[in-house]
């Protein structure tokens, strides 16, 4: 199938950095979400980014204006009906992903290929609530977006071939590099970062080092660009927990088993950069470590 046409369902931080890459690579792309404020946010981020690859040299002035042009924005999920690909990026939330899925139903070409953004949850589930799970895929693009290259192709059950071709074919488009994932629970990079997230804050709830000597000695002994607390502020310590309890639920087994003390920081709403507050508090000047 020929995909000229791109909707992407969730404007937040991986729908906005989808968005700029498809557009950016010559795609139409049409972004919802239910507020419109968010879309405009979204756009202003695209803006900046694009503003930064331009400054670096990496896209001229006209492919910038030209990216921009290719975005158009909706709160009705029905707009995205006439796309020939969807990417749904909205929240890890398998209620929501499947709500999406039933609304967008009656509005879609036959040929229409869904995909979701997940980090986690099963897409034979996801796919098997849909009319058309052999066009369904999971399509889990790393954060953040312009920047990271993989991107992971998840096959479910019943994907056929074509389907799994025609998005092969997708990711060479945008630049990025395919990683071919078995759907079982998170997949192939979360299913290994995500334990060993959970492993450092269980070194940190321990007491066998604080949040700076643990974030230092990943960085400096094992050559990470960013400690593990550092890294799941960033990521957002709810969605860290959603996928340990995806991966302890799916797989039963005791090594996956949050730590208490990651579950505390979200039950307190300290979720990472997102909120201020995580491992570090980012209300100042440099980040502080909460512990």
């Amino acid at each position: 199938m020929d995909i000229k046409t791109v909707g992407i369902v969730g404007a937040g931080q991986m729908g906005n950095g989808i968005a700029h890459v498809f557009a950016l690579a010559g795609y139409d792309v049409t972004l919802n979400d239910i507020a419109e404020e968010n879309l405009s946010k979204a756009l202003t981020i695209i803006e900046k980014n694009l503003d930064r690859q331009l400054s670096r040299e990496k896209i001229t002035a006209e492919q910038k204006d030209a990216a921009l042009a290719r975005i158009s924005t909706t709160t009705r999920l029905a707009d995205l009906g006439a796309s020939d690909l969807i990417i749904e990026a909205a929240t890890e939330r398998e209620t929501v992903k499947n709500a999406i899925f039933e609304d967008l139903q009656p509005h879609l070409k036959p040929e229409t290929i869904l995909t979701s953004n997940t980090s986690s949850i099963s897409i034979t589930r996801l796919a098997s609530r849909t009319d058309r799970p052999e066009k369904f895929m999971g399509f889990h693009f790393m954060n953040p977006v312009p920047v990271m290259q993989l991107v992971e192709l998840i096959r479910g059950i019943a994907t056929d071939e074509p389907t799994y071709k025609a998005l092969l074919a997708v990711v060479e488009t945008i630049g990025k590099t395919a990683a071919s994932a078995e759907d079982f629970p998170a997949f192939i990079v979360n299913r290994i970062l995500m334990p060993m997230i959970n492993e450092a804050v269980y070194t940190l709830y321990e007491g066998v080092g604080n949040v700076r000597s643990i974030d230092e000695s990943m960085k400096l002994g094992a050559n990470h660009p960013m400690g593990p607390l550092e890294l799941a502020d960033f990521i957002g310590l709810d969605t860290c927990l959603a996928i340990m309890n995806v991966l302890h639920e799916g797989l039963a087994d005791t090594k996956y088993r949050p730590c208490p003390l990651l579950t505390k920081y979200v039950e307190a709403g300290w979720l990472g950069r997102k909120t201020d507050r995580g491992f570090y508090d980012y209300r100042g000047d440099t980040p502080v470590p909460t512990r």
